[in-house]
């Protein structure tokens, strides 16, 4: 251990100040687990102690569903494997027909499994950035996840997206590297890309016994066994001595573990330096420390498709992931107050549940729900703390895919879903003791859009209660009535998104719809400050109206949230309090619609300095015509610009092709980012490119390259197009409204 010594020495010397979640179960941090098991008045293994609430995330294609099938299958809950691909029934957790024909998530699923006498709920999530927003809401409501990486593509578009949502909720994680058997796969690409490209600090549990048609199974780390998986499904694990050759590699990787670990436990610390060996309780205590204060993830690695591995995964679960006893930040506002009140996950508190995703179905809404703390039961009455309205719970089930198991009762800690209640994404539920409000969902904005036309008035009416549920249902799916033309237009995060809402239009709902071509979301905004001074004065018999508002505004910066920030700077009275709001309201109300092509205003700050009122003649309405017309006013003077969505785009091709996917993206007004070539010969292309030049490029790409290259694409950002850009813009627009 000569390298890892001096590490451990200058670790242990720093002063160690952590909560009781970094340490080991020492003295020191004994008493403050105590403490804090104190304060939560907690009991020793209560049921959400013995719950884990985890999502599977990752890349498209990575094997996530295909992992979520080998969990279902060694949990007991199956008794049949499926693949996501191919002959049979499909996979369980793609229940819906789309799903099976294109082999992809579409939405998420949820089920329930038990390992080891511990309840395991599991959310599988989509990898395809369209359906972002199912990973979203997934995450919020979370205790732990797993990401999984392809053992060849490594860390790859979505996974850093996804790596993103999971550190906005906070969400320990474990790695599972999949694909083992895989032509060119390297756990060890994958280690780095966790470190370079994610900023993650990964420490690898396990190493693999061969690699690709040699990939046998796994060599635990902590036991410094070697595990094999028998059977036709994988059944059996077998545990052996390491195999003869791969000693001094595991005891190698041993000690590299040991150094990631050293850092999260004291005990651990002392013993390495003494040259003692630490205990497995010792280990798997630091493991554990160090994946719930965020500062490590774990790193296993397997085949889900040749059923190797996942049941080490699943022990992994089980051991280091928290349990809704041991999660971080469950709390809430509490709206009577308006300050944060933490919740705790026991089944005797007052009840406070969230509903993160609903679905519309024949016999009523079906409502998936995070019961944070309390007992929610079937017939009794709970509050929507958003519209202040009780409802009665008229069913309670337990989800598994598609299938539902009727309950009577769900405790703190658990996952579940209610039928018959009538609310939106995100909404909160309190009984009458508490009036709580859970965090929000953060939901990204649309960024393409085409024309839906019903082909006659009967698919005219199904046509509005299939977009009626979608927009229940997705909140990142929108849709309006352009009033010059009176289309309907639908919106939403991409192509593919809109291709599957179109197509459950025309299956589920037998609505005979034309589709237009995509548009791309423009935005506008200004590039300059501008000041304003606007009186609205108004007088024709009886009352009349004044108000004068004087001011400024402002581009917002990348930084500021939000696309409108309003600054009130009045002192001394001059607009009277009671008409403040009215003036933001004015100021907000021009967002809607930009001066140049009529598209939604962002990044726009206003300050409002100074004004006058009159005794008689101001009002509310007064106040809220002056600023729309200041806004109008100042926004002129601004040097307003059109916004154009940016997106991030990922081709892989092979090395023959890269010249050409290259020369593909420069004539898309694409700058590339950076080249990344892999051992097996292919590359990876990073590149932004405006989505406006991105309609029809897959076909493209497929000319190109001989049908082998793939891409990816996300929303990256809004800048400003091009003056050329934005005068074709605006003329299309106007041509569009005088059709």
């Amino acid at each position: 251990m000569t390298g890892l010594l001096p590490k451990v020495r200058t670790q242990f010397n720093k002063t160690i100040d952590r909560t009781w979640f970094f340490r080991s179960a020492s003295t020191g941090a004994e008493e403050e687990k105590n403490k804090h098991d104190r304060v939560k008045g907690q009991i020793a293994m209560s049921e959400a102690g013995k719950t884990r609430n985890i999502g599977i995330s990752a890349h498209i294609d990575s094997g996530k569903t295909t992992l979520t099938e080998r969990v279902l299958y060694y949990a007991g809950k199956i008794h049949k494997i499926e693949e996501v691909r191919g002959g049979g029934s499909g996979a369980t957790m793609d229940h819906m027909e789309l799903e099976k024909e294109r082999g992809i998530t579409i939405t998420s699923a949820a089920t329930s499994v038990y390992w080891a006498d511990q309840k395991i709920n599991i959310i599988d999530t989509p990898g395809h950035v369209d359906f972002t927003v199912e990973v979203e809401r997934s995450l919020r409501v979370l205790d732990g996840a797993i990401l999984v990486l392809c053992s060849v593509g490594g860390v790859q578009s979505q996974s850093i997206t996804v790596d993103r949502q999971m550190k906005r909720y906070k969400v320990p994680r474990l790695v599972f590297i999949n694909k083992m058997d895989r032509t060119g796969a390297d756990y060890q690409k994958g280690m780095r890309e966790l470190r370079e490209k994610l900023n993650l600090n990964p420490v690898a549990m396990q190493i693999p016994i061969g690699a690709e048609d040699k990939f046998e199974g796994v060599i635990d780390l902590i036991t410094m066994k070697a595990y094999y998986f028998d059977g036709d499904r994988g059944e059996t694990v077998r545990e052996e001595a390491i195999p003869a050759g791969l000693e001094a590699e595991a005891q190698k990787r041993r000690e590299q573990m040991l150094e990631g670990l050293a850092d999260f436990d004291d005990s651990l610390m002392e013993m390495v330096l003494e040259g003692e060996e630490p205990s497995e309780d010792l280990i798997h205590q630091a493991v554990k420390a160090g994946v719930n204060s965020l500062e490590m993830v774990p790193v296993f690695m397997g085949s889900a498709f040749k059923n190797k591995g996942v049941q080490k995964l699943l022990d992994a679960i089980i051991r280091y992931l928290p349990s809704p006893e041991e999660a971080l930040n469950l709390s809430a506002t509490d709206l009577d107050t308006g300050g944060k009140v933490e919740l705790l996950p026991k089944d005797d508190m007052p009840l406070c549940c969230m509903a993160f995703k609903i679905t519309d179905e024949q016999f009523g809404q079906l409502t998936y729900t995070r019961i944070y703390q309390g007992t929610l039961k079937k017939g009794e009455s709970i509050v929507n703390t958003r519209t202040g309205k009780k409802v009665r719970v008229g069913r309670l089930v337990r989800m598994h895919a598609n299938d539902r198991e009727n309950i009577d009762t769900a405790g703190a800690g658990d996952i579940i879903a209610m039928i018959g209640v009538d609310c939106a994404s995100g909404d909160t539920f309190c009984d009458e003791a508490i009036n709580y409000a859970c965090e929000s969902i953060f939901v990204p904005e649309p960024v393409i859009s085409l024309a839906v036309i019903p082909k006659d008035n009967d698919s005219s009416t199904r046509m509005s209660k299939a977009l009626n549920r979608f927009m229940k249902e997705d909140p990142t799916f929108r849709v309006r009535i352009d009033e010059e033309s009176g289309e309907t237009q639908i919106s939403g995060m991409g192509e593919l998104h809109l291709e599957v809402y179109v197509e459950r239009m025309k299956r589920e709902y037998k609505a005979e719809v034309d589709v237009g071509a995509p548009q791309v979301n423009y935005r506008e905004t200004i590039q300059v400050p501008a000041a304003y001074d606007y009186t609205h004065k108004k007088q024709t018999g009886g009352s009349g109206q004044f108000g004068q508002v004087v001011g400024s505004i402002f581009p917002l910066g990348e930084e500021d949230e939000g696309n409108f920030k309003f600054v009130n700077n009045i002192k001394g009275g001059s607009i009277p309090t009671e008409f403040i709001s009215a003036c933001e309201k004015g100021f907000n109300d021009v967002m809607d619609e930009g001066p140049l092509a009529g598209y939604p205003m962002v990044r726009i700050g206003v300050n409002l300095d100074d004004g006058k009122s009159h005794e008689v003649d101001s009002s509310e309405n007064a106040f809220r015509t002056a600023a729309r017309f200041a806004m109008k006013q100042a926004i002129s003077k601004a040097k307003p610009a059109i916004l154009e969505p940016i997106m991030k785009v990922d081709v892989e091709t092979p090395g023959e092709y890269q010249g050409s996917a290259v020369g593909s993206i420069s004539s898309r007004r694409g700058i590339i980012n950076g080249i990344d070539s892999q051992a097996d010969g292919t590359c990876i292309i990073i590149a932004s490119v405006p989505l406006s030049e991105m309609f029809g490029y897959s076909t493209e790409l497929r000319s190109l390259t001989a049908g082998k290259a793939t891409f990816t694409m996300e929303f990256e950002k809004y800048e400003a197009a091009p003056s050329s850009v934005q005068e074709k813009v605006i003329a299309d627009r106007a041509a569009s409204r005088n059709k």
